[in-house]
């Protein structure tokens, strides 16, 4: 069993980790006041802010736009609601996960039940090189990165740059694909009502409160919302000690615990992205609630051997592109090219 450098707790035995995943489901259950109260704490700031940003845009006062930042910041606190919604713990009741789920798919311009399907693939299939491509971030291999024509190299390394991937990639991903419903419309009939749904939804309020008053107040918030969420994701897998194995010896232990980034965010961001920081143990068990996170980390030692990325250390990830299965870690394009010319004969 290979370690990463960033997380220990795979190292366990696996009775050990059995052990732990039934006494980390004791954190499971949902408990119904803390969901309100996040919930309230929330949604009711942020619908007040986007009214005031609305009406600042109507009225030509340009101070709305400064408004824009601590919407974004509710914004991903409401989608990681929604993410826990998707998981089913964030309520007792599915049906009313579902519901808040749908709401706030509205909002953050993701269908609910079409992203909850990919996520749970990307929860099954997360670290393993032979289920790559649905809910995650596409990654190559050195190996397959070197067999690209000259046009799929450059579109691939377009896709990896950070100005890409974290400016226009989150426009597209929530403003565009969201928005086309891909699959065969009989054999995923939900995922079509999802993103249709979602679609009627968008264009009810769009058509209620006038265009340019969305275009100028709600997407600048979306927008920014939507580049801390696609960092976040990108943040908690692609770090250069992750885990990625073949089929053959993929565990999904190690790659709850190893392949997901404990991100030891200041106190605030930690609020703001609702303990999402402690990634490792959201997938080593997923159905725990986000605001039960903490309390796992600092109820087992075992959660807690997880080495912390700070906030400046990750920023090396963003250079990060292929994964090295030699040296069993993510390495960036120069680095590939080092290696290349390290093993070329003479």
């Amino acid at each position: 069993m290979h370690s990463t450098g960033l997380t220990e707790p795979a190292t366990l035995p696996a009775a050990d980790l059995r052990q732990l995943r039934r006494a980390i489901a004791d954190f499971a259950p949902p408990d119904t006041r803390r969901a309100v109260i996040q919930l309230l704490n929330t949604a009711i700031p942020f619908c007040a802010l986007v009214a005031t940003i609305l009406y600042a845009v109507d009225h030509g006062a340009w101070w709305g736009a400064l408004l824009s930042i601590p919407g974004a910041a509710l914004l991903v606190r409401l989608f990681m609601i929604q993410h826990d919604c998707g998981h089913g713990s964030f309520l007792p009741s599915r049906r009313a996960n579902d519901m808040i789920g749908r709401v706030i798919g509205v909002l953050t311009l993701t269908p609910y039940a079409f992203w909850r399907k990919s996520h749970a693939v990307h929860h099954a299939t997360s670290g393993n090189l032979d289920r790559r491509g649905t809910g995650d971030v596409s990654t190559l291999t050195v190996a397959e990165y070197r067999a690209l024509g000259r046009a799929e190299r450059l579109a691939y390394r377009l896709y990896r740059n950070p100005l890409v991937f974290f400016g226009l990639g989150p426009l597209y991903m929530f403003v565009l694909k969201n928005r086309i419903p891909l699959s065969h419309p009989v054999r995923d009939w939900k995922s079509w009502a999802s993103i249709l749904g979602t679609n009627a939804a968008l264009a009810a309020l769009t058509i209620s409160l006038g265009l340019d008053t969305v275009l100028l107040g709600y997407l600048p918030v979306l927008l920014l919302a939507a580049s801390v969420g696609v960092w976040l994701f990108y943040v908690q897998h692609q770090f250069e000690g992750t885990y990625w194995a073949r089929q053959a010896e993929w565990s999904f232990p190690e790659a709850a615990l190893e392949g997901s980034s404990y991100y030891a965010l200041p106190k605030p961001l930690h609020w703001v992205t609702a303990s999402i920081g402690f990634h490792h143990i959201h997938h080593f068990s997923s159905a725990t609630p986000n605001y039960r996170l903490r309390d796992c980390f600092e109820r087992f030692a075992e959660l807690r051997r997880a080495r912390p990325m700070t906030l400046v250390a990750s920023l090396r990830a963003a250079t990060l592109a292929l994964w090295d299965e030699q040296q069993r870690k993510l390495v960036s394009f120069r680095e590939a090219a080092d290696l290349l010319r390290a093993a070329a004969p003479g």
